[in-house]
């Protein structure tokens, strides 16, 4: 038996054309947008204003494509690390990150990463996949906490913009009036400078975090392998044809290790490395994992960095560790999971 095809995850176009499929009017599409992002509805029968026939047609091959997480891990500090189901034994990752004033879900674009960061555990696990906009727009609209969310951040598993069509359907369906209708400032896209950027500068109003991890070419190119193919110097200079200095925000995400990169030289080479880009540098400490022989940095060493970086006029902030007891920041939980699927 065929496959059906999901519905959430599509774009306002692609309903038009299913609508016209089974003989509805083009209007219809905008009541099946509603019903799948405004309502949020778990199955076809609930679309009450569509005639019960056309209904049973939709149905013939179509679904809502809604999946619930398959397990939860909670941390002390009130973060849960969900798993999502993503096709043949496949699993991935996301985060809900609570704090007094919001909460944030941290969001994976695809089924590990060709991207192979060293401190990175979903780089370990090699690359599967990208994940269709169904399966990312999922881990959205499945979460049990979706009414308290106030952010989105695509930070979890994969780099975004290596799954760019997918990518911005997800984007499209957030922030169009006929979806979700989010402002794109709730919303982040990371990346290590993937071919995509351009792209994303271009087309989208979201606002960008680029992982830089150090000042220096050649220290960067052992942490992270991209630096060869888009070093971080071409990078910046792409972002600096565009305009930050209003609503849409840069920043740079700059994991600090000890002994490698949380020296006075290496802020002083990155305030060097940033300046003229109005942006936000957020220090994050190392979550250790498996067979990685890098340290997380001391507090001492970070907020020496940061209080160098402010001399120097750009803004620095020590992002509070998060989820640490959960491994929230790893590839670990959907790892875990693959490995005991494929034993069954």
């Amino acid at each position: 038996m065929e496959e059906k095809k999901r519905l959430l995850g599509m774009t306002l176009p692609e309903l038009k054309a299913v609508v016209a499929e089974v003989g509805l009017p083009s209007y219809a599409a905008k009541q099946l947008a509603d019903w799948l992002y405004k309502k949020r509805v778990a199955n076809l029968d609930e679309m009450t204003n569509i005639a019960v026939v056309k209904r049973a047609m939709l149905c013939e091959n179509y679904e809502i494509g809604l999946a619930a997480p398959v397990d939860a891990q909670r941390s002390v500090d009130g973060t849960i690390k969900y798993l999502y189901a993503a096709g043949a034994g496949n699993f991935v990752e996301s985060v809900y990150i609570p704090t007094e004033d919001r909460a944030t879900l941290c969001v994976s674009s695809q089924v590990g990463c060709k991207m192979n960061c060293l401190f990175c555990m979903t780089g370990k696990q090699g690359f599967t996949k990208n994940l269709s906009a169904n399966e990312i727009l999922n881990q959205i609209q499945a979460l049990p906490e979706y009414e308290r969310l106030t952010n989105i951040v695509f930070m979890g598993m994969g780099e975004p913009l290596d799954n760019t069509d997918e990518l911005f359907k997800v984007l499209e369906i957030l922030t169009a009036p006929y979806g979700y209708a989010w402002s794109p400032k709730r919303i982040t896209v990371s990346t290590i400078g993937a071919k995509g950027l351009r792209r994303f500068l271009d087309e989208s109003d979201c606002h960008l975090a680029i992982s830089l991890h150090s000042p220096f070419p050649e220290e960067r190119l052992s942490l992270m392998p991209v630096e060869k193919a888009f070093p971080i110097e071409s990078v910046l200079d792409l972002v600096r044809q565009y305009d930050f200095s209003h609503q849409r925000r840069i920043s740079f995400e700059y994991i600090v290790f000890k002994g490698l990169n949380d020296s006075p030289r290496h802020a002083h080479a990155l305030a060097k490395l940033l300046k003229g880009i109005p942006c936000r540098v957020n220090l994050i400490r190392f979550h250790a994992i498996p067979n990685v022989p890098l340290q997380t940095s001391d507090l001492e060493k970070m907020e020496q960095f940061q209080t160098i970086m402010n001399g120097h006029g750009v803004t620095c902030t020590i992002r509070a560790s998060r989820g640490e007891d959960i491994f929230a920041a790893c590839g670990m939980l959907s790892t875990a999971k693959k490995v005991v699927s494929q034993r069954k």
